[in-house]
């Protein structure tokens, strides 16, 4: 019997599953070697650690990782039901609160390196209400607010019109730490009640994307595709599809990060301003941008909480031991 220690833990609403020791030696180079390697020999684990019967494609993973960075205190590698992710925002929102509830950090300034570059991540004190007199000491607390510096992000293409049903739409391709097409004039209702529709048209655009040759840089896929709405309680709410055909329930930090580089370069957001993205469940999440030279630096606030642990049971003889 194969065991698997696990840390569960949500973001917004968007689920990621902790691994905190990896069962194989990934080698001593960058976490973007490792993530090679990784794809080349181990792609098993993921698929054993997230898909059916055990997990579900809405699950992200995250593998924790020895950095090779000297400045890091951690690497990380994120994976889905499909693939892995050069970043995730609100995975590393989920790592940190999982690190500050496992004891393993305290609230500060934590740099972790991950496939795409180094991010920084500050988990905030969290101040507790008193207990009441002769309650004694609070069990189980953990700050769990983190802000992540992410690496830069810019816009790539600008107002792309693709067509879905012969209707034209438009839409930007930039990139947060994963490619995304981000698109504001769809007409759709951005809610619960229409995931069904919300999922077959933001499907269908990215095969448009694919069939009309629609790129990031050097000809990377843009997988995500972000539709956007107006909301009264935030400057606006998000319905992202991810790569593997499940919708973010959180705002999604990378692709709330594409969307302040455009939203910069199009003169709406200036450095240092706070701009509010709802998810469709109602989650939200607080980004703002600062330069470095040229380059566009956001940063994204949000909370996370543990939820559950345990340890994943793979029994050699099961048919379905390495996922559905």
């Amino acid at each position: 019997m194969i065991r698997i220690p696990y840390l569960d833990s949500h973001t917004g609403g968007e689920p990621t599953r902790l691994i905190q020791t990896l069962p194989f030696d990934l080698g001593t180079g960058s976490v973007a070697e490792k993530l090679s390697t990784l794809k080349k020999n181990h792609d098993d684990l993921r698929r054993t650690v997230l898909l059916e019967p055990r997990g579900s494609d809405v699950l992200v993973g995250a593998y924790l990782v020895p950095p090779a960075d000297p400045t890091c205190q951690f690497g990380v590698i994120y994976f889905n039901n499909v693939g892995y992710l050069g970043m995730c925002g609100h995975g590393t929102i989920g790592l940190i609160a999982s690190l500050a509830y496992l004891g393993k950090i305290q609230p500060g300034m934590i740099r972790v390196e991950t496939p795409v570059g180094v991010v920084e991540a500050t988990l905030h004190s969290s101040p507790l209400p008193p207990l009441g007199e002769g309650l004694g000491v609070r069990v189980g607390e953990y700050p769990n607010k983190v802000s992540v510096k992410n690496i830069p992000a810019y816009r790539h293409l600008h107002h792309i019109p693709i067509e879905i049903d012969g209707k034209t739409v438009h839409g930007d391709v930039a990139w947060g730490g994963n490619w995304f097409f981000l698109v504001h004039d769809h007409g759709m209702d951005v809610n619960m009640s229409n995931l069904e529709a919300l999922t077959d048209f933001s499907w269908r655009v990215r095969e448009q994307l694919t069939a009309n040759g629609i790129t990031g840089a050097n000809g990377a896929e843009v997988d995500h595709v972000e539709l956007f709405a107006s909301t009264p309680e935030a400057d606006s709410k998000s319905f992202v599809l991810c790569p593997g055909k499940a919708y973010d329930r959180s705002p999604c930090g990378t692709g709330t990060s594409a969307k302040l580089a455009c939203l910069y370069g199009d003169g709406k957001l200036k450095v240092g301003q706070t701009w509010r993205q709802q998810s469709v469940v109602g989650s939200i999440f607080e980004g703002s941008v600062q330069l470095d030279g040229d380059k566009i630096i956001p940063t994204i606030t949000g909370e996370a909480w543990v939820m559950s642990e345990g340890t994943i049971l793979v029994d050699e003889r099961d048919p379905f031991g390495k996922g559905i």
